[in-house]
């Protein structure tokens, strides 16, 4: 369908996965995507033709709904003709329309087999089914119970994501009736990922407990690492701070981890694959790397039946 080699995407991850990232993503021949987030629309055009100038293979871009960028997002992707875009944080249909007459492949990230199902009434082409082991903002459900309950419920190829860093995770998620997977967290050690160095040691350094899911309060949780600032955060979550001064408290926080690597107050997003994460590598790499893994895994497998 997209014409990529590997039934691997690398995940949008704001202020992280930029024009470098994703061109070196696809073209190590899986597919990089550039996230949105909370950027304008010039930045994250910039971060197009950066990628346009880096490889001639399909990339997509994520589009944070929930964005006050949103809009102007999502008419500047129909004019750059993006080959693939992702959804997160919201409800995509009302663009839906102008990305497929630009003929873009849409590709909305779910968490739950509703928001799957209305992915698939307005058009997408396929759906990310995420579980809530992922680092950023999550779900409930786990990966392990998600991604059947998604593929028993569309008729449109499902991908899996959220704890998947390796190939025995790409082979269980196919197992589960996944197409492929999209991986995040083991991207933070791409050595094309521009995060500060702080960070990816932190990842390098993670555990399996290295995690905590912080903002329920608010209604969107996120993952990331314990540090600092997520161990202030929750301290204060639920005390009689109001919201506005906790949603205040997270503004910006990612930036600061991804550019400045400030423990007091950055966050570190991450998910909990991170403590399988042990070295930096060229994205290439990790794409051959991890499709051998399942491959070779996927070969023995009929060990299993009688």
């Amino acid at each position: 369908m997209l014409g990529i080699e590997y039934p691997i995407f690398q995940g949008g991850m704001a202020w992280i996965s930029d024009g470098i990232l994703a061109s070196a993503v696809s073209e190590g021949g899986g597919l990089g995507i550039i996230a949105a987030g909370n950027a304008p629309a010039d930045y994250v055009r910039n971060q197009i033709h950066i990628a346009k100038s880096r490889t001639s293979r399909p990339f997509g871009v994520n589009v944070m709904l929930l964005s006050p960028y949103a809009d102007d997002v999502a008419a500047m992707l129909a004019e750059e003709m993006v080959p693939v875009i992702t959804t997160g944080a919201g409800n995509p249909s009302k663009y839906m329309e102008a990305w497929l007459n630009a003929g873009s492949k849409v590709i909305p990230v779910v968490a739950s087999t509703a928001l799957a199902k209305m992915a698939a009434r307005v058009g997408a082409s396929a759906v990310i089914a995420e579980g809530t082991e992922s680092g950023g903002h999550i779900g409930e459900l786990t990966t392990m119970v998600l991604i059947p309950q998604i593929c028993d419920a569309v008729n449109i190829p499902v991908l899996a994501a959220g704890g998947i860093g390796d190939g025995r995770g790409m082979a269980a998620s196919l197992m589960l009736g996944a197409c492929g997977v999209q991986m995040g967290t083991r991207f933070l050690a791409a050595e094309e990922c521009g995060i500060h160095p702080l960070y990816k040691e932190k990842i390098l350094k993670a555990t399996d407990l290295c995690t905590a899911v912080t903002g329920r309060r608010l209604g969107h949780p996120v993952r990331g690492l314990r540090t600092p600032f997520a161990r202030r955060y929750a301290k204060v979550e639920y005390t009689d701070i109001s919201d506005e001064e906790l949603e205040a408290m997270g503004v910006g926080a990612l930036r600061l981890a991804v550019k400045e690597g400030d423990l007091e107050n950055g966050s570190f997003l991450s998910g909990q694959i991170a403590a399988i994460v042990s070295k930096i590598q060229p994205a290439a790499e990790i794409l051959r790397e991890i499709t051998a893994e399942a491959e070779e895994i996927l070969k023995g497998a009929d060990k299993w039946v009688r």
